[in-house]
């Protein structure tokens, strides 16, 4: 079984636990998921089966999160699930403030990310650092905000703020909340988190493990196909002798290769079929005044 799974992930299980429960659902060991989700956090968990797992870092990058921030309140993890550093009340402040501060966090920014996460420094993680009392410079990130809405603004002693953010990988929505926080002066923390889109899937289409559990006894899952999760790669198309060459890693050389195209990609990465429509893998082209290439990177399937 090879392909990926639109896995909508319930709160209190880490993105591990749920590839060691997909793998005993689908009886196999060749799991892996893209995109880690906090334990607290819901929603969109990409998973890939099989060899589905050599193409995780091929799906696209953008994530979108529906998120509920509470103002008047720091802590350790930067959510609900650390201790309090501290607390005050709320109630002066408007959202008036909290939208003057918003444009801050849009486009390229700088973001400290929070002690408790995945990031390693010096091979070792940082929330395992945090746990252990180690004291460490976080590093600074650069990461891709595109957008910010706000949905719902709830005013008082512990004021909240529900938004839709969209951004690039990498990003810290509980880094958002808390900079916010320091922004207009009160403090903030993540008190929920959704993710309702990431690496070209959308909760709407996503699969509970409830659900995947009554498909597998019934036997009718069936896992995304590959050609389908990379569909916003740049499409080559090759004739029967081109991809039985290409199969077998050999570059592929001539200006034919854009007339092949069902679309005119730019140099890069590419997802490569046959004529008759068979995903054949992920290529690389390569464009030069002398000539045009075509690299295999990763060979899927043999040409028929």
């Amino acid at each position: 079984m090879n392909g990926f799974l639109n896995l909508d992930k319930p709160a209190g299980l880490t993105s591990h636990d749920c590839v060691a429960q997909v793998r005993r659902l689908l009886k196999t060991q060749r799991v892996g998921h893209g995109g880690t989700l906090d334990p607290a956090a819901t929603g969109v968990l990409p998973i890939a089966i099989g060899k589905a797992t050599r193409l995780l870092q091929y799906l696209p990058s953008g994530k979108a999160y529906r998120a509920t921030i509470r103002f008047g309140v720091r802590t350790t993890t930067d959510d609900l699930q650390g201790e309090i550093l501290s607390s005050q009340p709320t109630s002066e402040l408007t959202l008036a403030q909290i939208q003057s501060c918003l444009p801050q966090f849009i486009g390229t920014i700088q973001q400290i990310p929070p002690r408790y996460s995945a990031i390693q420094v010096d091979g070792k993680r940082l929330y395992d650092l945090a746990r252990a009392g180690v004291a460490v410079e976080v590093p600074v990130r650069s990461v891709q905000v595109e957008a910010i809405h706000i949905l719902d603004w709830r005013p008082g002693e512990s004021a909240e703020l529900d938004v839709d953010i969209t951004c690039g990988s990498g990003t810290y929505i509980r880094a958002i909340a808390r900079d916010l926080g320091e922004a207009v002066q009160t403090g903030a923390t993540l008190a929920g988190l959704l993710r309702t889109a990431s690496s070209g899937f959308q909760l709407k289409d996503s699969l509970s493990l409830d659900a995947l559990l009554t498909q597998v006894q019934a036997g009718t899952f069936q896992p995304i196909p590959p050609e389908v999760a990379l569909q916003p790669l740049p499409l080559v198309l090759l004739s029967p002798e081109q991809a039985k060459r290409w199969s077998q890693g050999q570059r592929i050389v001539g200006a034919d290769l854009a007339a092949l195209s069902a679309q005119e990609p730019e140099a890069g990465v590419c997802r490569v079929h046959q004529q008759s429509g068979a995903f054949l893998g992920i290529g690389q082209r390569v464009l030069s005044q002398a000539e045009e290439l075509l690299v295999p990177k990763l060979v899927w399937s043999a040409a028929n």
